[in-house]
């Protein structure tokens, strides 16, 4: 559980339109305040701090600022993430179990506040450039709350669009994160981010 809550706090969104930022840092920036909204899809890896790494992941994604987003994981297994930008459902269907905790609780100071939230950047992140490499331009996002659950975030841009992160966790375990086919500020309908638990499904309310 401990790594699909961070999973959640990983990951979205870009504009082919956006302007061309001098740094990472910069550029991320620029991706928060003018993309709204977005739609895409990701592949993502765990892999321990002995070299052993779990299944890929592959699935889709979309968020609307503030704070509402969707992660589908569609391969191996299914799982769903959704945000309503007040509750935050966790549904594991081999497991028959929605988890559901308020959103401050499940984004805060993680990677999920940097894409999908609309609060200063800064306040909850101490974010600083890092050197190219793989023909991306990185940062790295350091949690200032002590009980965010991860060390960092190293975050690659790519004329000004997100495409790769890079998050190391508590426990030494890396999740890489590649996203594409990235689609900037579409029109969203009303019910993207609205969650009803199945039939026969347990609802674990987080406190």
């Amino acid at each position: 559980m401990k790594i699909k809550r961070l999973i959640l706090s990983a990951l979205l969104a870009a504009s082919p339109m956006l302007a061309w930022c001098a740094n990472a840092p910069e550029q991320l920036r620029d991706f928060a305040s003018r993309v709204t909204s977005g739609t895409g899809q990701f592949t993502q890896q765990t892999v321990g701090s002995n070299g052993g790494g779990k299944r890929p992941q592959s699935g889709e994604f979309s968020f609307q600022r503030p704070g509402q987003f969707k992660w589908a994981v569609t391969k191996p297994y299914e799982q769903l993430i959704v945000s309503d930008g007040k509750l935050v459902y966790q549904y594991d269907p081999d497991l028959a179990q929605v988890t559901q905790r308020k959103v401050d609780q499940s984004i805060g100071a993680s990677p999920a506040a940097i894409l999908f939230g609309s609060g200063s950047l800064d306040d909850a992140f101490l974010i600083k450039a890092l050197p190219a490499k793989d023909g991306l331009d990185w940062l790295r996002a350091t949690p200032r709350s002590a009980d965010a659950g991860f060390t960092h975030v190293d975050i690659g841009f790519k004329a000004s669009m997100p495409a790769r992160l890079e998050l190391l966790d508590s426990f030494g375990q890396v999740t890489r994160i590649e996203l594409t086919n990235i689609k900037a500020n579409p029109r969203l309908p009303a019910t993207e981010f609205q969650f009803k638990a199945p039939d026969g499904v347990d609802v674990v309310k987080m406190q």
